[in-house]
């Protein structure tokens, strides 16, 4: 909801932009010899959403390296609690006692 509520004047403020500003600028892009006729709002829109599209991947290709340590990290962290689990398993099973009847340990006396 928080979301629509910033998106709706944000859309209004660009469909005013795109309104007001008609006016056709001729696009060079040198050395080349090609030239487009685009309306002003266009040309600023577009320079605005390609400048958008380099930043989101400039930002997607630094976090490549946090991304990569995070699943090697759950990865490490999924071992070693599986080697946990192994180890309570194994000291919970009961040892048996073998000692022959009579000989059970029985607390040292104290001397005074």
């Amino acid at each position: 909801m928080l979301a629509l509520i910033l998106a709706l004047p944000l859309l209004l403020v660009l469909v005013l932009f795109a309104v007001s500003n008609t006016a056709p600028v001729e696009l060079q892009f040198w050395p080349f010899d090609v030239a487009w006729q685009v309306p002003l709002a266009g040309a600023v829109l577009g320079a605005a959403l390609l400048a958008f599209l380099l930043g989101a991947l400039l930002a997607w290709g630094s976090g490549l390296r946090h991304r990569a340590e995070a699943r090697r990290m759950r990865n490490a962290a999924r071992l070693l609690e599986a080697e946990v689990a192994e180890l309570r398993a194994q000291q919970a099973v009961p040892v048996p006692n073998t000692a022959p009847p009579g000989t059970a340990l029985a607390p040292a006396p104290h001397h005074a």
